[in-house]
């Protein structure tokens, strides 16, 4: 049945081995990370791989959205506020991801006998073991150095991509250009010093329970801050070729969304693992 033959106004995409390839991907990077936390040689090589592959599929699905929108012209009203519920829906599943991780956090600082109690055994350093927060042995980050650059980093380029984001609805191709540019390489910045950051601590991932939470936490967050800035680097180029305009921004108008979240997490882990924890 042909597009003009249709008796809906959904969109129902052709098939696709995308899902199912970048599954594969993923779960070998996953692998790969697992190999490489148990000093396992094969994790340097499996890892780097599945993380290729995932940017691989990346860039084809997102390509072939691309020309659902501006070729074959699939994007009607209905479609893109289906769009916008399935996206609001993944920013919601997210939510309630990095929920577990302040659920872990504030029950590990808050009862850390009642946590700890039966379970030593698994820390290298019995020391730490003493039922207090942050455990015995453990030199929390200063929260005024690195974590405070980095937040003025993220709520400064949340104004960057708002302002991008604006300039779109005004026509100013140029400010959009701008203010997308700006925004990732504050988000590379925000990478950077994080990176500087992990090295600088003193303390490693298998060093307790204050560790585990706070490397889980932060790393997941900032694992979210490089997929965003991938996101709004593909937003930047496409704007440049002039892809969106005042009717037809889902691509823009969902990194932003999902910019703003990670912003959003960012002051939580901020004030409450860096500052609150410390």
């Amino acid at each position: 049945m042909s597009a003009s033959e249709k008796k809906h106004p959904f969109h129902l995409v052709d098939p696709s081995a995308w899902p199912l390839l970048g599954a594969f991907a993923a779960m070998t990077m996953m692998v790969g990370g697992v190999l490489f936390m148990h000093n396992n040689p094969l994790g340097k090589i499996i890892g780097p791989l599945g993380l290729v592959g995932v940017l691989a599929v990346m860039f084809v699905w997102w390509r072939d959205v691309v020309k659902e929108a501006h070729v074959d012209k699939a994007h009607n009203q209905t479609v893109r506020h289906g769009l916008r519920l399935g996206m609001a829906l993944f920013i919601l599943s997210e939510v309630m991801f990095f929920a577990v991780f302040f659920w872990g956090f504030f029950k590990a600082a808050l009862f850390p006998q009642i946590l700890l109690n039966g379970a030593t055994h698994i820390f290298e350093n019995d020391s730490i073991v003493r039922g207090t927060w942050p455990p015995e042995g453990i030199k929390p980050l200063d929260p005024w150095h690195i974590p405070f650059i980095n937040t003025l980093i993220l709520l400064l380029s949340g104004t960057t991509v708002t302002w991008a984001h604006y300039a779109l609805y005004e026509g100013k191709r140029r400010d959009m250009v701008t203010g997308l540019l700006l925004t990732v390489l504050l988000g590379m910045t925000f990478t950077g010093l994080q990176a500087y950051e992990y090295m600088s601590a003193d303390f490693k991932f298998t060093g307790g329970i204050y560790p585990s939470v706070f490397y889980m936490a932060t790393g997941f967050h900032g694992a979210h801050v490089l997929i965003g800035s991938i996101f709004l680097t593909i937003c930047l180029f496409r704007a440049s070729k002039g892809h969106f305009n005042q009717n037809h921004h889902l691509g823009l108008e969902f990194a932003a969304w999902y910019w703003h979240f990670v912003d959003v997490v960012w002051l939580f882990l901020f004030s409450c693992v860096y500052i609150w924890g410390a």
